[in-house]
C-alpha cells in the first residue's frame, strides 16, 4: 500500500506499488460521492462567472490606460501577471461548461463555454473532445491525452534523457519550464504535443485531415469536423475583432492589452495540468496494467492558497475529486475532496510542497518514464526496489 498522502511530496522516486486488489472499483469510488454533490446552485454558479468575468473586464480596462512607452514596462509586467491570473478564472468556468458542471441547460453551457474559450483563443469543441479523452484514459500511456510522458525505450524518450544528461539538471529544468509554460499549450493545440501514443503525431485541434490522423486511433473522428470548424470560427471571429481594435487604436496596444495576459493565462493552464498529473511518485500505465480507477487516482491536489483558489475556483486543489466525477461543480468539489479522503485516505494524493518548488522538481527530474519490474507501471525515475 502507498504511504500516507502526506508523504507523497517527498522527491525520492515513486512510492511502493499498489496491488490491484487494493484499488476500489469505479462503482465504489463514485459511491463515495453522494448525488447531491452534482446539484447546481445558481447563485454560486453565476456568482463565479460574475466574479471572473467582471474582474477580467475591469483589469483589461485598466490596460487601455497604461502608456505605451519603455518607462511603463514594469507596469505592463504587473498588468500582465494580474490580468492573466484573473482571466484564468474565465478559462475554468468554460472548463466547467465542457463537463456539464455549470448549468442544467446544455444550450446555455455550450454558448457560454464557446464564448469564454473563444475569447481566450481556445477551440472550445475540439478541446472538449480531447479533454473528454483525457478523463476517460487518465495516465494511460497509449490511450491517454495531455502530459503523457515518453518511455525511455522510445526515440523521444531517449532524446529527452540524453538532453537531461548533456545539459545538466539546472539548465534542463530552465528549458523545460520555458517550453512547457511558454510554448506547451500552442504546441499541444497545433501538434498534439504530450498526447497519447495511439493517436500518432501530429494531431491538431484545428483540422482532422489525413496528415493529422496517422495513429492507430483518431483523436478527432471525421464525423467531428463540423464542431471543429465551429471552434475555428469562434477563434477567427475573435482575431478579426482584435484586428479591428488594432486598426482603431494600435497594434502595440492590442499586443500589450490582450497578448501579455494571454501568455500568462496559458502559463497558468499548463502549470495546473502539469502539476496535476506529473511527479516522481505518480505511475503511468500501459494497456495491460491500466484501469479507469487506477488512472483517476493518479492525480494530485496541491496547495494554491485562498486567493488563487478563489480566482481559479479551486481547480488545482480539488482535482482528484474532479477526475472521479467531473460533473461535480467546483463549489461542491471541496466537500467531495473531503469525502474521498475520508473513504480512501491512502489513495487520495495531496502534495503540500509549495507550488514553485514542485514545479522546479518536476521540470528538472521528470523526463521519460522507466518501467518498474515490481508492478510493471512506469515512473519518471528509477528508485531502489522499483
Amino acid at each position: 500500500m502507498t504511504p500516507p498522502a502526506s508523504l507523497l511530496s517527498r522527491p525520492k522516486g515513486p512510492s511502493l506499488p499498489i496491488s490491484q486488489s487494493l484499488y476500489p472499483s469505479k462503482a465504489e469510488l463514485l459511491q463515495a460521492l453522494p448525488p447531491e454533490l452534482t446539484r447546481f446552485d445558481p447563485l454560486k454558479a453565476w456568482g463565479s462567472l460574475v466574479l471572473s468575468l467582471g474582474l477580467s473586464l475591469i483589469a483589461y480596462g485598466v490596460g487601455t490606460q497604461i502608456p505605451l512607452n519603455l518607462i511603463a514596462t514594469p507596469l505592463w509586467l504587473v498588468y500582465a501577471v494580474v490580468t492573466g491570473t484573473i482571466a484564468m478564472g474565465c478559462w475554468v468556468i468554460a472548463h466547467e461548461c465542457g463537463h456539464n458542471a455549470f448549468h442544467p441547460n446544455r444550450t446555455v453551457e455550450r454558448w457560454l463555454g464557446f464564448s469564454l474559450h473563444s475569447l481566450l483563443l481556445v477551440p472550445y469543441y475540439s478541446w472538449a473532445r480531447s479533454h473528454a479523452v483525457h478523463h476517460a484514459h487518465c495516465n494511460h500511456l497509449e490511450g491517454g491525452e495531455t502530459h503523457v510522458p515518453p518511455r525511455t525505450n522510445s526515440l523521444s524518450g531517449q532524446a529527452t534523457e540524453n538532453l537531461k544528461q548533456r545539459l545538466g539538471q539546472r539548465l534542463y529544468g530552465c528549458i523545460s519550464l520555458i517550453t512547457h509554460l511558454g510554448l506547451g499549450w500552442p504546441l499541444y493545440l497545433f501538434l498534439g504535443a504530450t498526447g497519447g501514443e495511439d493517436y500518432g503525431r501530429p494531431t491538431s485541434h484545428f483540422w482532422n485531415g489525413a496528415h493529422f490522423s496517422r495513429g492507430e486511433r483518431a483523436l478527432f473522428p471525421r464525423s467531428f469536423r463540423g464542431r471543429m470548424v465551429a471552434s475555428n470560427f469562434g477563434i477567427v471571429l475573435v482575431l478579426v475583432l482584435l484586428g479591428l481594435a488594432a486598426v482603431l487604436s494600435s497594434p502595440a496596444r492590442v499586443l500589450c492589452v490582450y497578448g501579455l495576459p494571454y501568455l500568462v493565462v496559458n502559463g497558468w493552464l499548463v502549470t495546473y495540468t502539469w502539476l496535476q498529473h506529473t511527479d516522481l511518485r505518480i505511475p503511468h500505465f500501459s494497456t495491460e496494467q491500466w484501469s479507469w480507477e487506477k488512472g483517476a487516482l493518479q492525480t494530485v491536489d496541491r496547495p494554491y492558497g485562498p486567493l488563487l483558489n478563489l480566482l481559479h475556483h479551486g481547480i488545482g486543489s480539488t482535482h482528484v475529486c474532479h477526475h472521479v466525477n467531473a460533473r461535480i461543480p467546483h463549489y461542491n468539489a471541496w466537500r467531495g475532496r473531503e469525502l474521498l479522503k475520508r473513504a480512501f485516505p491512502d489513495l487520495v494524493r495531496y502534495d503540500p510542497t509549495p507550488i514553485h518548488k514542485a514545479l522546479w522538481r518536476i521540470a528538472t527530474r521528470c523526463g521519460a518514464v522507466h518501467q518498474s519490474p515490481v508492478d510493471k507501471a512506469y515512473y519518471y525515475e528509477q528508485a531502489k526496489g522499483i
